[in-house]
């Protein structure tokens, strides 16, 4: 309606004022039945003024809630903030009624342009405004009016009170659609009278700005405006205040320039566990109660139902009807107009999920809170990057989605290289869509696991990553150049060598290689060049699967190889225990390193090239590069000056090249373990030697030599040296298996005779096991075994040897 006449069916002349609490589908209601009953000519709405130009996006078919308003700074885009809005919120009810009725909508919040510009001056990061409603408020006055009204009532929760005051109210059905407005003004008004503002500035800046925009719009429209905002700021709009006031208080606000887009936002990210301010405990029951008008309770807990049978649980129709009646009996005794979340919690817990939290936890994670992510169109502004990467998912197939998932990739196919490729450029560009994990299956070079999860943050990330690129190719490119001229450290390089292998950067690859090739050249540290060869080596074998051209890679890789040959013998000497037990891990990578690189060579070796580097041509590198470290081995086993740890660890990785035989190890043993070696230094040699998880306690069960050295050499420690050594010798023996420390602890147990000669009733056998086969307990598992191997009902006659001569 358009005339005065028709507009004073509201509460009175002036515009009309619409205090709700944000997100909340009773308030979204009820403002959807005063519009309806006011017809305003235009609906000012809490919000930055900047986002005006995107609200006809919002009836685009392909526009589905929640989604947040995203506003950054244009020079720092992660300075930034979110405005979000779910069906429910009734900011995005007006916003739709407007569009709906071709009426004008415009935000009249404090522009993001001050807001963020406001968090720089701060010290604060990228900030996310709290939609300050009445949860905010009240931290604001470190008093909650929600609790100050609840207790008013006689209510102990303030959500229950929001509930039954309005969440629950008709709406649309009752017969003063502005009733409910009128009652919470009084009440914030009255609350605003007894706390104040709490001390805090922004509030007042920001009702001066919205009273500004009021009267202009009253300028152009008229009386006929209504006004949907946070109820606490209701109070202040009728407040009698001059222009030349408000405009004060808005002098010298600090600026930065700023762009604004729609983004998809998630139920998850609109609780308040999550951090956001004006947070809900539980958007999926919220939205619920929006979307179904009748029968909300009955229809609640026949999805609950469903999501339990989806997990195998037995739910019944009788076990819905029982609970449906015990939630509204629970709603009767507490007083409450219908049942609401705690009733029907109540419900499910004791009828659905037979008291057990376990099942109940999953409904309030995938259906309290729930796991809805929103979609934006096409249409809606975004930098270059945001538009790539859309048209990348699009064609892989990899739909962002709100619920955690896991994806496993075969890199032989096209598609599943593609997608790694992708979220590998993306974590590069520090956007955190996914996560490798182990893999539960094959362990090839060819398998990826990833953990995916897109949050409504990621954005953020894809904006600010744009000033690297306008592809997410081109901009991971541009990032790892960067990134590899400003790294500090080696390893740093050669991960970046490996991230370029990993996301298919060939282009980047030439920039970080001579980066890479140049600080190994000056860096002298060996546990540095250590550390950084396992991951060349890795690359390599990505490149590999992959089908990267890696030849520069492979140079660089040969050329630190021989510069850990020859400095790896001096940075061992003297070394301490914990720097002994580093180096260790180091030379346990590097001898890994070297037989992977053994054979990606495939028939190369190394030779000096051009400017002093290393070259790779073709010829016997594989037996070169073994030999050279087996030299190196040999050198480390032999040095006093080494620590024993380095030196047992050198003898047990000849050992198991076939390069040492095993007498020549026990031989080396017997001389650490002779009476002239401290105790502690002869503990640290067998550390090396059978310590880890290498199979050393394996080792010792089938060389029962080396385990009478070991056992000879303990028996011998010295009392007072005992308590020393102890805590070494249970560090290398607790990493056993249980069945082999025992097999051990047995063949201790029967003694140097009896273990070279076998005991009574196991004569030369293992402990454990019987000297013979007893074919009478074979026998016993014999129908299980036929049916396991699915073959006909065995004989009961038929002994186990027919059964093994037969060929089965």
């Amino acid at each position: 309606m358009s005339d005065d006449t028709e507009w004073r069916r509201s509460p009175g002349p002036g515009p009309l004022l619409l205090g709700v609490r944000h997100h909340g589908p009773g308030s979204a209601r009820a403002v959807r039945a005063a519009l309806d009953d006011a017809r305003p000519r235009a609906v000012l709405i809490e919000g930055p003024p900047e986002a005006d130009t995107l609200i006809p996006l919002a009836a685009d078919p392909e526009m589905r809630p929640p989604v947040a308003l995203l506003a950054h700074a244009v020079d720092e885009p992660g300075r930034s903030a979110f405005w979000p809005l779910a069906d429910f919120s009734p900011e995005w009810v007006a916003i739709r009624w407007a569009l709906e009725h071709r009426v004008p909508a415009r935000f009249i919040d404090l522009p993001a342009t001050h807001t963020l510009a406001w968090g720089s001056e701060e010290g604060t990061a990228a900030a996310t405004p709290e939609a300050d409603g009445e949860a905010d408020a009240g931290r604001q006055l470190r008093v909650d009016p929600l609790a100050a009204l609840a207790e008013a009532a006689g209510y102990d929760d303030p959500e229950r009170w929001w509930e039954d005051v309005v969440e629950h109210r008709g709406g649309a059905g009752e017969r003063d659609a502005f009733a409910p407005f009128a009652a919470v003004a009084e009440a914030m008004g009255a609350l605003r009278d007894t706390y104040g503002t709490g001390g805090r500035d922004r509030d007042p800046v920001r009702e001066a700005y919205m009273r500004l925009q009021l009267r202009s719009s009253q300028r152009e429209f008229g009386e006929q405006v209504a006004v949907v905002c946070g109820a606490w700021h209701v109070p202040a709009l009728r407040v009698r205040s001059t222009v030349a006031a408000d405009r004060d208080l808005l002098k010298g606000l600090p600026k930065v320039r700023t762009d604004m887009t729609w983004v998809p936002w998630t139920h998850r990210r609109l609780a308040r566990s999550s951090g956001y301010g004006a947070g809900i405990d539980s958007p999926g029951w919220y939205g619920h109660l929006f979307r179904v008008p009748d029968r909300p309770v009955e229809r609640w807990l026949t999805k609950v139902a469903g999501l339990l049978r989806e997990e195998d649980r037995i739910v019944s129709s009788a076990h819905v009807i029982e609970a449906v009646r015990l939630a509204e009996t629970l709603a009767v005794m507490r007083g409450r107009p219908l049942p609401g979340l705690g009733e029907t919690t109540d419900a499910v817990r004791a009828v659905l999920c037979e008291g057990s939290d376990v099942p109940l936890a999953l409904v309030h994670d995938r259906l309290v809170v729930g796991d809805v992510l929103g979609e934006v169109p096409e249409a809606a502004p975004a930098v270059p990057l945001q538009r790539d990467l859309g048209r990348e998912q699009r064609r892989l197939r990899l739909r962002p989605e709100a619920l955690e998932r896991e994806l496993e990739l075969d890199l032989r196919k096209e598609t599943d290289a593609g997608r790694s490729r992708l979220l590998h450029r993306l974590r590069l560009l520090g956007v955190g869509w996914g996560e490798p994990v182990r893999s539960r299956g094959s362990t090839g070079t060819f398998r990826e696991t990833w953990r995916l999860r897109w949050e409504p943050e990621l954005s953020v990330r894809v904006a600010e990553a744009g000033v690297w690129g306008t592809t997410v190719e081109g901009a991971a490119t541009a990032r790892a150049e960067g990134d590899a001229v400003h790294a500090s450290a080696l390893a740093e390089v050669t991960g970046l060598a490996e991230h370029c292998l990993l996301a298919g950067l060939p282009d980047a690859l030439p920039v970080v290689m001579r980066v890479l090739a140049d600080r190994a050249a000056l860096d002298t540290d060996v546990g540095r060049l250590a550390q950084a060869l396992p991951a060349l080596v890795r690359s390599l074998r990505y490149g590999d699967v992959r089908g990267t051209g890696t030849g520069a890679l492979a140079e660089v890789a040969a050329g630190l190889a021989e510069r850990v040959f020859v400095g790896l013998p001096p940075a061992c000497a003297a070394l301490g225990p914990d720097a002994a037990e580093e180096m260790r891990g180091h030379v346990d990578a590097v001898h890994t390193a070297i037989g992977l690189l053994a054979e990606t060579a495939d028939g190369t070796e190394t030779r000096p090239g051009a400017e002093g580097r290393t070259a790779v041509v073709v010829g016997g590198g594989r037996r070169d590069l073994r030999l050279r470290w087996r030299g190196v081995l040999r050198t480390l086993s032999g040095r006093e000056t080494v620590p024993g740890v380095l030196r047992g660890r050198a003898v047990r990785i000849l050992l198991d090249e076939g390069e040492l035989a095993a007498a020549e190890a026990a031989r080396l043993m017997g001389l650490v373990l002779s009476p002239g070696t401290p105790p502690a230094d002869a503990a640290a040699w067998i550390e090396g030697f059978v310590g880890g998880s290498g199979g050393g306690g394996m080792l010792l069960v089938h060389d029962e030599r080396l385990l009478g050295l070991v056992d000879a050499w303990l028996t011998g420690v010295p009392v007072e040296a005992f308590t020393d050594v102890l805590p070494l010798l249970r560090r290398t023996f607790s990493v056993y298996e249980p069945g082999v420390r025992r097999t051990i602890g047995e063949l201790v147990r029967r003694g140097p005779g009896e273990r070279l000669h076998g005991g009574a009733g196991q004569a030369g056998g293992t402990p454990g096991f019987g000297a013979e086969a007893d074919t009478e307990r074979a026998d016993a598992v014999l129908p299980v075994l036929r049916l396991l191997l699915g073959l006909d009902a065995p004989d009961a006659e038929e002994p186990a040897n027919d059964l093994v001569g037969a060929g089965r």
